[in-house]
């Protein structure tokens, strides 16, 4: 009997939401997939960013030759929707089941497209058994679990979901009350070691929603991978599913957001992309989603969860890029343009501090620019993002002055070099943002503690 649909999960969907290790060994998947029609579909149009854009898979669905038919064409990542959780893989223990996710892995390894395992280790549709053990014996439990099914998958999977929303929600930061909680705080690091040991060819992801924005539930996954970093436990990437409606909408930080756990060392990836609504809004948004990625040098792609608006989990709200018919919904042209607007000399093709290999040239001239500012505040702290534009002629460089309230202090920077961090601060472009032609402009930004600066600040250019 096939899965059911992704079941809906209890969310406060809070209205505040690299790749050069793999694209070596998947460069060939990656160039086939967009040989047929080169920027005219969802995959190749990523490819050509060095990206890849995936979807959600049922395996049940695989005899729709409608479904297929788009899968195949648009898509060079794919995950099971349920068919490698703990409840399908595992449905009596120490008895274990792949057949409907050993389906999705060879029609994706057919089609040149790459796996995203999803979930290891969750909360929820673990197998009635397993709801049952706790202590020492659920943890044996889940690690025998782990270790059985990334053996099995060992070298097909591109990214593994590791574990699966650990984090409450709400404002208290805390880790989510579950069984594999009560089994000690220390769950989720032996779940990436375990992983780690039993497919160690494969990135290690953290998965989670609510997550898209700076907040409480962000900021302790940040402090958590932070933590993992420091200590060397395996973990190579986060996932932000990005679930958004008119309740939950694209926070104004998203890319700030994707951008400081990118400064941590790991990848970014967007897992479980839909956007309820439709028309220009709706449009409007997955372009921005796209843009966002795009200028995060780790973001290494984006997966929609589901083909057509009746695959999706919230079918009612028409979330996904293709209609029931599967037809291209505006949704769909504004992604793909997206996409195509990127191109593969874009800022993301570039390493943080690293400089472009052919500099571009700048004119001689008047070297003049300004700056602006924005800033998302929350009870604490804060995210800036500065605007850095040239004047009437380009710029070989920048610095703009900050002067922070007192008992603000930077925490964290991406896309600048900080001279201080509380009182009067000074940004100074890295090796790839330095040059600016005329009347263009580029981007840098930082997190603080305590209240964001305002107002107007001073631009100065070389």
């Amino acid at each position: 009997m096939p899965h059911p649909h992704r079941p809906p999960r209890r969310r406060v969907l809070a209205a505040t939401t690299a790749l050069a290790t793999g694209l070596v060994a998947v460069g060939t998947a990656l160039t086939v997939a967009g040989t047929a029609d080169a920027a005219s579909t969802l995959g190749a149009s990523a490819a050509a960013t060095g990206r890849y854009f995936g979807t959600a898979v049922a395996a049940f669905k695989l005899n729709d030759s409608v479904y297929t038919g788009i899968l195949d064409r648009e898509f060079t990542m794919v995950t099971p929707e349920n068919e490698m959780k703990w409840d399908a893989t595992e449905p009596s223990r120490g008895s274990f089941n792949y057949s409907s996710a050993d389906q999705i892995v060879s029609h994706a390894q057919a089609h040149n497209q790459r796996v995203r395992g999803h979930a290891l280790a969750w909360h929820s549709q673990q197998p009635g058994w397993a709801q049952s053990l706790s202590g020492s014996t659920l943890r044996s439990a889940m690690v025998n679990h782990i270790t059985q099914v990334a053996t099995h998958y060992q070298g097909k999977i591109f990214a593994w979901d590791v574990v699966n929303e650990a984090f409450a929600d709400g404002g208290s930061g805390a880790r989510r009350d579950s069984n594999l909680q009560r089994t000690g705080n220390d769950w989720i690091e032996v779940a990436f070691r375990t992983a780690r040991a039993a497919d160690p060819g494969a990135k290690l992801c953290y998965n989670d929603y609510n997550t898209d924005g700076q907040n409480a539930k962000s900021n302790a996954v940040y402090a958590m991978v932070q933590d993992f970093k420091a200590r060397g436990v395996p973990i190579d990437c986060v996932g932000f599913q990005s679930h958004f409606n008119a309740q939950s909408p694209l926070p104004g930080d998203y890319q700030a957001n994707l951008q400081r756990f990118a400064n941590l060392g790991v990848d970014v990836q967007i897992t479980e992309l839909d956007i309820e609504g439709g028309g220009t809004a709706q449009a409007n948004s997955y372009a921005a989603v796209v843009r966002a990625c795009l200028a995060v040098t780790r973001c290494n792609g984006i997966s929609v969860w589901g083909i057509r608006d009746s695959d999706s989990w919230r079918a009612s709200g028409t979330p996904l890029l293709f209609d029931n018919g599967g037809n291209k919904k505006p949704a769909y042209t504004s992604t793909l343009n997206a996409l195509n607007a990127g191109g593969p000399s874009t800022p993301p093709s570039t390493p943080p501090d690293t400089p472009p290999s052919t500099p571009p040239s700048t004119p001689p001239g008047d070297a003049g620019c300004t700056a602006t500012i924005s800033v998302n505040q929350w009870t604490g702290g804060f995210v800036a993002t500065v605007q850095v534009r040239a004047g009437s002629s380009a710029i070989t460089g920048w610095t703009v002055n900050l002067t922070l309230p007192a008992g603000s202090a930077v925490t964290n920077t991406w896309s600048t070099q900080a001279a201080g961090s509380s009182g009067a601060v000074s940004f100074t472009n890295v090796g790839y943002n330095g040059n600016v032609a005329a009347g263009a402009q580029t981007e840098f930004g930082f997190q603080g503690t305590g209240t964001g600066p305002s107002g107007t600040p001073p631009c100065t250019a070389r």
